[in-house]
């Protein structure tokens, strides 16, 4: 799969954008505050439905504009397809693809890209929410029809907690009860999916991570992915932090089988399926829920610890290896989607990577990424990039194309 033309309209600082792009390797150079990462942040929300800088879709439509449109043609398997996606002020986003529309949240299902961008550094350093994006977002890339699965776990998660604030301090009524039984049964249904899928993504991660964290730091520093269950109580401890310097005890241990089925089984640690441990957690949690009037077990407050040297890389990694962790976790994730893909390799985006690289790094990276179909890199220095990644460089000058 490739981009053969991006098309911006009032997207960010681009009034609009004509961008054609090739095959292989694109570099787009501009020094900082041009446009360069607006051009890939516009490809990777068509795949993604966000953006890797910022949460609110809005801060990506040009000041004073009601709206803006991102354009991408596409080429894969002899095909050639034109998506598009609107995002406005006031109202829904819009898609189309071949001038049809279609549900937005559909739109991964035509593109799949993978960004790496400094941001990617609070997936190792930051909250869990970040995390567990990360791991919905890969999780739709590779099975679109999951994004229902998602979206209506959310929603019956916000019914269920709105019955909960409800309930709350007023004492609950034998008819409230029931009700909050059926959203119960709903939730473990979505929700024991969603724990399956992710449990079988992280058991899937764990070779192309170790491949690509040896292939760009030249290091074998052990990465790994723990997952934590708040089904099993994971919430309630601090997961993840340091505790007197020692490796944690999660309360998953780490997916080592090859079926979802079985994962599922294993993930729980006691025999059961994940529904079962999801609905006696539920039970166990009723009257603390009741207090709180929120939802306190399910995949919406799960984690995953990241370790490196058998270690938690939050708070003991530096960063130097955290950046490299991150990094590696996105290039495997681009392994496992060119695995499983039928369109080709995702579009590969490298967003201001190389600056933070020393020369060795910079030339192990460059050797990683070289045969994908396509791949785009933002710069703010062209020196800073290997010559081999520089046959078709683009430069960006306020908010424009300009020759080099």
């Amino acid at each position: 799969m490739r981009v053969t033309h991006l098309s911006l309209t009032d997207f960010r600082n681009y009034a609009a954008a004509e961008v054609p792009l090739l095959a292989g390797t694109n570099l787009i150079v501009g020094r900082n505050g041009q446009g360069k990462t607006n051009l890939v942040e516009a490809l990777g929300y068509l795949s993604t439905l966000g953006s890797h800088r910022v949460s609110d879709d809005k801060a990506m439509i040009r000041a004073g504009q009601s709206a803006a449109v991102i354009r991408a043609r596409l080429a894969y398997n002899g095909r050639d397809i034109l998506t598009e996606v609107q995002l406005n002020r006031a109202g829904l986003n819009r898609a189309q693809v071949n001038r049809s529309a279609i549900r937005t949240r559909d739109l991964p299902r035509y593109f799949s890209s993978v960004v790496f961008a400094p941001e990617d550094l609070a997936l190792v350093r930051g909250d869990p929410s970040g995390r567990r994006r990360f791991l919905d977002q890969l999780l739709v890339l590779r099975s679109p029809r999951l994004s229902g699965v998602i979206a209506d776990y959310e929603r019956v998660l916000k019914q269920r907690n709105t019955l909960l604030k409800s309930a709350r301090g007023s004492g609950m009524k034998e008819n409230q009860l029931s009700t909050l039984d059926i959203w119960d049964e709903r939730l473990v249904a979505l929700g024991s999916e969603i724990i399956d899928e992710r449990a079988e993504l992280v058991r899937l991660l764990g070779e192309p991570l170790r491949a690509a964290y040896r292939a760009v730091v030249d290091e074998d520093h052990g990465p790994e992915l723990l997952p934590l269950l708040s089904i099993l109580g994971a919430d309630e401890f601090s997961v993840g932090e340091p505790v007197s310097g020692t490796r944690p005890s999660p309360l998953v241990e780490p997916v080592e089988t090859s079926t979802q089925a079985t994962s599922s089984t294993q993930a729980t640690s006691g025999g059961g399926s994940t529904a079962d441990a999801f609905r006696a957690a539920l039970l166990g949690l009723r009257r603390k829920e009741l207090e709180r009037g929120i939802t306190l077990a399910g995949p919406h407050r799960d984690d995953v610890v990241f370790m490196l040297n058998g270690l938690p890389a939050k708070g003991y990694a530096s960063h130097g290896e955290s950046w490299s962790f991150a990094l590696s976790l996105k290039l495997a994730s681009a392994e496992l989607l060119r695995r499983d893909s039928a369109s080709g390799d995702p579009v590969l985006i490298l967003d201001d990577v190389f600056a933070e690289l020393d020369q060795s790094r910079r030339r192990r990276l460059a050797e990683a990424i070289i045969d994908y179909e396509q791949v785009l890199i933002t710069a703010a220095v062209l020196e800073d990039v290997p010559e081999s990644l520089t046959a078709h460089t683009i430069h960006i000058r306020g908010g424009a194309i300009v020759d080099g």
